[in-house]
């Protein structure tokens, strides 16, 4: 076998400079937690634990009911069970000869097992109803999410502000409502727990209740100062994680395959990740090391006060104040709830943290719904015009309008295209016709109604839209088209939308034909490609049948025959209204109007001859076109 040799990078330590990469979404909350002491999120604790109950009683009340009321009768019977062997201890530690002190302990020995089994069937189906919860709320939280994101318009993509939120809760809030309620109901556990150790020694000896209380005092504050320690090593090794995660993809992705081997990146690659790979290796044992310290100093510290409750029992025991039956039992009560407590404060960091996290969420879905568009108004079946009226559009953060005080009026039956240079203001104007986005200027109307007064899905219906970056669907070639109108019960069939855009035999000769799933991550999955995605995405405009179809650069990866036949459908419906954008001019020589675009204004229109008879920005790029083609 080749043995891998790598350049070894110089040794790397915490002050090496590495490239400092963005915080992800995830992990946008890491710097409030980090500052927040354990104690403050403890002073939070009763309003998240409120809404996390009203999270999953939303989702199904009999399961929540179910989880809190199991785990509350768990907690009864480690009472009742700590209670019943205290009684076979003091039965067995009782005077008299031994086969008499073992008959008259069976009786409390039967209790105390029957305690034991019950809360051990009480904490299985406890959790059986909280894992239940679970994918109830997943189910909830993400539907409520995706019916947001699909509901705004365009525009709300392109602000950072709401791109930012919404990774956020795509990425952890959505995720984080299930385990704000896992985490609530952990720390519910644990306290009935605690509760209950501490109800069993109150009923046998109330005068080693305080005593329990301070030898478990060690154990949750190493257990707190653990978890804290953990998050907070977690977060200074998350952009190192990260950094190696993408060097890692890199090294191992089929799509970078080429490039690695044609540029020789090898070395280059695995000496970084190696570089890297010693930082992080070097701050994990020092995490080690101190996470042993901890541990060393808790067991210490809970040594002493365990000595110290021996010695409070023995003197007890010595005085004659507490038999020595309660005094074992308070041992097996200690264990307990140091088990109780230890459960109960990681769930109060995990609720916490959690807790941002959904918060972020839930304020998305409110933010989203506001920007949604108000369903209602007039309905709207096709059109005879379209007129716009000085209409403008501006993006967020830009300083030039993308459409400048735009004025065109579309009628039925018209071939319209749009002209210009990279950055016209083309795509943008098509966006504005078909509805993907409002104006922030002007006026646009169907047939004298304001677009605002049109009911916006069935306006939406209206149109159809043949886009260059268009997504590969991972769907059937049949599906990829059907997608242009699912619920469609007319117009022209599938294999006829695939015809006319020249895709139906390319789909017939896929190994399933039309049920061939386009994406080779899957099984038995294909890919197909540039020009013939276009074919199918072209298809799938033609299947939506339209009245108004809008077709930016929809021949930009066809061939030349391919692309002919494209512009000849194109023109094949006398009612179908055609907006047109593409930078090959000889395609748009017999549109009805050609308007051409330049930073945003519309400086020319008219027909082809009129606007190569004016001169101008059309004439040049007409001209620059042809003479690719002159001798």
């Amino acid at each position: 076998m080749e043995q891998t040799t790598v350049r070894q990078p110089p040794p790397a330590d915490e002050d090496d400079v590495l490239p400092e990469l963005g915080s992800p979404a995830w992990l946008h909350h890491v710097d409030t937690f980090a500052a927040t002491s354990f104690w403050s999120v403890a002073r939070r604790l009763p309003a998240i634990v409120r809404e996390a109950l009203s999270l999953a009683w939303q989702a199904n009340k009999r399961d929540t009911s179910a989880a809190i009321g199991l785990n509350i009768f768990a907690g009864v019977a480690t009472t009742f069970g700590l209670l019943a062997t205290s009684t076979v201890l003091t039965e067995l530690f009782a005077a008299g000869p031994t086969p008499d002190r073992i008959k008259a302990a069976v009786p409390a020995l039967v209790a105390a097992a029957v305690a034991v089994s019950m809360r051990g069937g009480l904490t299985i189906a406890a959790g059986w109803a909280q894992a239940r919860i679970t994918p109830q709320i997943n189910y909830a939280v993400e539907l409520r999410l995706f019916g947001a994101t699909t509901a705004v318009g365009l525009a709300a993509f392109d602000d950072p502000g709401f791109a930012e939120e919404m990774d956020r809760a795509k990425e952890r809030g959505m995720t984080e409502a299930a385990s704000i309620v896992n985490s609530s109901v952990d720390l519910f556990t644990g306290l009935v727990r605690v509760a209950a150790t501490a109800a069993a020694i109150a009923v046998i000896e109330p005068i080693l209740l305080p005593c329990l209380i301070v030898a478990a005092i060690p154990s949750a504050i190493t257990a707190v100062r653990m978890a804290r320690r953990e998050y907070l090593a977690m977060i200074a090794y998350i952009s190192r994680r990260r950094r190696m995660w993408l060097l890692g993809s890199i090294m191992a992705n089929r799509h970078t395959a080429a490039e690695v081997r044609s540029y020789q990146m090898r070395d280059f690659l695995l000496g970084e990740y190696s570089r890297v790979m010693q930082i992080q290796t070097g701050a994990e044992m020092r995490l080690i090391r101190a996470q042993t310290g901890t541990r060393t100093l808790g067991a210490a510290f809970g040594g002493f006060a365990s000595l110290a409750l021996y010695a409070v029992l023995g003197w007890l025991l010595v005085d004659g104040a507490i038999p020595l039956a309660a005094a074992a039992t308070a041992l097996l009560a200690l264990q307990a709830a140091q088990m109780g407590l230890n459960t109960a404060v990681y769930a109060t960091n995990q609720l916490y943290e959690d807790a941002l996290y959904y918060g972020d969420f839930r304020d998305f879905v409110d933010r989203a719904r506001e920007r949604a568009p108000e369903p209602g108004g007039r309905p709207v079946s096709g059109f005879e015009e379209i007129r716009l009226d000085r209409v403008s559009l501006h993006y967020p953060d830009t300083d030039a309008p993308a459409v400048d005080e735009v004025s065109l009026t579309l009628r039925k039956g018209q071939v319209i295209a749009l002209v210009g240079e990279n950055g016209s203001g083309k795509s943008s104007l098509a966006k504005l016709l078909s509805g993907l986005y409002q104006p922030t200027g002007g006026r646009i109307s169907w047939d004298g109604a304001d677009i605002g007064e049109l009911d916006p899905d069935s306006r939406a219906a209206q149109v159809a839209v043949i886009t260059q970056d268009w997504w590969k669907f991972p769907f059937t070639a049949h599906q990829n088209i059907a997608v242009g109108r699912r619920e469609r019960g007319d117009g022209p069939s599938v294999t006829d939308a695939a015809g006319a855009a020249l895709a139906h035999e390319m789909i017939e000769k896929l190994p399933k034909g039309y049920a061939t799933l386009l994406n080779r991550q899957f099984k038995d999955g294909h890919d197909l490609s540039g020009g013939e995605w276009q074919r199918l995405v072209a298809a799938r405009g033609f299947y939506r049948d339209a009245p108004l179809l809008i077709c930016d650069e929809p021949s930009s990866a066809l061939d030349a025959r391919a692309e002919h036949a494209m512009f000849q459908q194109l023109r094949r419906r006398p009612d179908r209204t055609v907006v047109l954008i593409t930078h090959r001019l000889a395609n748009v020589r017999h549109a009805d109007q050609i308007y051409v675009l330049h930073h945003g204004r519309i400086v020319q229109h008219g027909t082809h001859d009129d606007l190569v008879g004016a001169g101008g920005l059309y004439q040049e790029l007409f001209h620059l076109q042809a003479s690719g083609y002159l001798a």
